[in-house]
């Protein structure tokens, strides 16, 4: 365990790197930080940092930067969550009140997070997996074609068209409907299968090919959207940081290009709690010098998806966890009042 001075001389060097870029020497800590201590007590519990593999020497400086394994201790026991002030709150609020449906509250929620952060910016979008029915919608369009409108307790709106085996009037479309939503409203998309299995059954007989199509058709949307779909914004913020990457940001710009890779750095949506992982934590080699801030959001007390950003190491932990945090809490919001 290090002593709370080196705790202290730890997150000096962490706060001056970041806001600096500058590798951090122990007599800018002096002058910087009551520390309490005279500038040879600080560079020998620098050294015993270094020992330890909380910080590091670039080649080309005398001064220190902090390690992967130094910004990990920051963040778990020296960096408390910044809260957003009122002014900040205000603007998300605003900014986010605005949006229409789903695909804008996800598209206003990225160049939200984008903008506070000067990070990238990922959004996961509500998955279906842990979506519950809010309506299905029926609409008749021609004699024997109708439209399938399924909504989710998250905004989600998903339509596919039916051509029916027989003609359908507007009494027994209504009927349907309303049988259909008698079952399935305020049920989780995983127990729709079982719970419309015999309806068909319900229904005369020359009704039910138009049934039996119907239902189909719900359960094949419920299959194909179970896809993971995600938005990002704000890659150009990485060309801020440049020298962040030891050798070029092309590897960084490969990963964040593959949907596979940025899921995984978010983690389960179900994991509703903060998450940082920071650098080699990073199991995708070309994110290595990245680290990742995700956070669950969701209409309930359970997360519906993540949400989260991608910068260097050298990132503001503090802001960046009170920004995503604050964003998550405003999106879970909207989708609870949607």
């Amino acid at each position: 365990m290090l002593s709370e001075r080196r705790l202290e001389v730890l997150r000096a060097i962490v706060q001056d790197y970041v806001g600096t870029e500058e590798p951090v020497g122990s007599k800018a800590l002096t002058e910087r930080h009551r520390l309490g201590v005279s500038p040879a007590t600080v560079r020998n519990d620098m050294a015993a940092l270094e020992d330890e593999g909380f910080i590091a020497q670039p080649h080309t400086s005398a001064g220190r930067i902090p390690t992967d394994k130094g910004y990990r201790l920051f963040v778990d026991k020296l960096a408390g969550v910044k809260p957003l002030s009122s002014p900040e709150r205000r603007a998300i609020q605003n900014f986010l009140d605005g949006a229409v449906d789903l695909d804008d509250v996800v598209g206003r929620t990225v160049r939200l997070l984008a903008q506070l952060t000067r990070q990238v910016a990922v959004v996961q979008y509500p998955s279906l997996t842990r979506s519950t029915v809010r309506h299905v919608e029926l609409l008749p369009l021609a004699t024997a074609r109708v439209m399938l409108v399924l909504i989710t307790d998250t905004g989600r709106v998903e339509q596919r068209m039916v051509d029916c085996p027989a003609p359908v009037t507007e009494d027994s479309l209504a009927d349907l409907r309303a049988r259909l939503n008698s079952r399935v409203v305020g049920r989780r998309f995983a127990d729709v299968p079982q719970l419309v299995q015999d309806l068909p059954e319900s229904f005369e007989q020359e009704d039910r090919g138009t049934v039996s199509i119907v239902l189909s058709t719900l359960l094949e949307t419920l299959v194909e959207e179970t896809e993971e779909r995600l938005m990002i914004g704000g890659t150009a913020n990485l060309t801020r940081f440049v020298h962040d990457f030891p050798l070029t940001i092309r590897p960084v710009l490969e990963a964040l290009e593959e949907q596979v890779v940025l899921l995984k750095l978010l983690g389960e949506a179900k994991d509703s709690g903060m998450t940082v992982r920071i650098g080699h934590e990073n199991a995708h080699e070309g994110l290595n010098a990245t680290s990742v801030v995700a956070v669950g959001y969701g209409s309930g007390d359970e997360a519906v998806a993540k949400l989260g950003v991608v910068g260097p190491t050298r990132m503001d932990y503090p802001g960046t966890m009170g920004a995503v945090r604050a964003v998550a809490r405003y999106v879970g919001q909207i989708l609870a009042e949607s």
